[in-house]
């Protein structure tokens, strides 16, 4: 455990610093709200709960009995609660001597910038971590696969040939969604909603959507992807995704990615009795996951 003493930056005990410089950088905006559905939490973990519908209505022959289906239960995910926490640690000696107000404004202030990284990372990891079977979900397989388990057979969520991004692999994946089905097989009302994207992809993304005709060709034809607003939640661009390749398309699925929330941040400080020590933390408790992989579709690139 390090304690900031007044050996840890001698300077700041010297009048005439003209500037203290590296922790008081920008950030970027809270991100993770767009990948994810939010969700206030009660309780250490939170489940839900798949129950699988009824099939196709089979032919009646004349004087047959009617055949009857029934429910039953699918998988379960279970969302257990995580706490995360930090702090620092002033000595008296050091707070006495600083030299410098706006240092220990700053240290709280990066505690809460350092808290807020975490919290996007982890949401982030969510989706960087998608096409990795060591990260499954309440159907035992990773996020994005081609072989989801379901009553009717396997179903996919992800290329059947991982793509690269371009408008003939978002025309691949949309028409993949709109032919979605449910867990008996039934056709579902399932519509991309936002397109994706880590940094890398930015510009070559908005070109695609966003041209008035279709992009990187001489033709003459508009631009479908714009013209019929495939996208109606847009182009989102996340700074943590990791994977420059990977690419995904956020549906209307109603229990697709969500992040419940147990206890916001909270930030307190105390002093130790023994020591005269000041003490800062923040702790935190949420858990990003998803229910429905049929709430986000993806390709890790060729």
């Amino acid at each position: 455990m390090g304690v900031i003493t007044t050996g840890t930056n001698p300077k700041l005990l010297w009048p005439g610093l003209k500037a203290i410089w590296g922790n008081n950088y920008e950030e970027h905006e809270k991100e993770w709200t767009q990948l994810f559905d939010s969700e206030a939490s009660e309780k250490n973990y939170e489940e839900d709960q798949q129950v699988t519908q009824f099939g196709y209505v089979p032919v009646k022959s004349q004087a047959g009995s009617t055949q009857y289906d029934s429910e039953s239960q699918g998988y379960t995910s279970r969302y257990t609660n995580t706490t995360y926490s930090l702090g620092f640690i002033v000595a008296m000696e050091e707070m006495m001597d600083n030299l410098y107000e706006e240092v220990a404004r700053r240290r709280t202030q990066g505690l809460a910038f350092s808290y807020r990284q975490t919290e996007e990372t982890v949401h982030a990891n969510i989706y960087n971590r998608a096409f990795n079977s060591s990260y499954t979900g309440g159907d035992g397989t990773e996020l994005c696969a081609t072989d989801h388990s379901t009553r009717s057979g396997n179903q996919s969520n992800e290329l059947a040939t991982a793509a690269d991004l371009s408008e003939a692999s978002i025309e691949d994946m949309t028409i993949q969604i709109m032919g979605a089905e449910n867990d008996r097989g039934l056709q579902i009302s399932l519509m991309p909603q936002s397109l994706i994207v880590p940094r890398q992809l930015f510009y070559e993304a908005h070109r695609i959507i966003d041209s008035t005709l279709q992009s990187g060709t001489a033709n003459n034809d508009s631009n479908i992807l714009k013209s019929q607003n495939v996208f109606p939640g847009g182009i989102i661009m996340n700074h943590y995704l990791t994977d420059a390749d990977a690419w995904f398309i956020r549906t209307n699925a109603p229990r697709g990615l969500i992040s419940f929330q147990r206890m916001a941040a909270e930030f307190t400080e105390d002093n130790d009795f023994d020591t005269e020590n000041m003490k800062y933390k923040v702790v935190g408790r949420y858990v990003p996951g998803w229910t429905d992989w049929r709430g986000l579709y993806g390709s890790p690139g060729a």
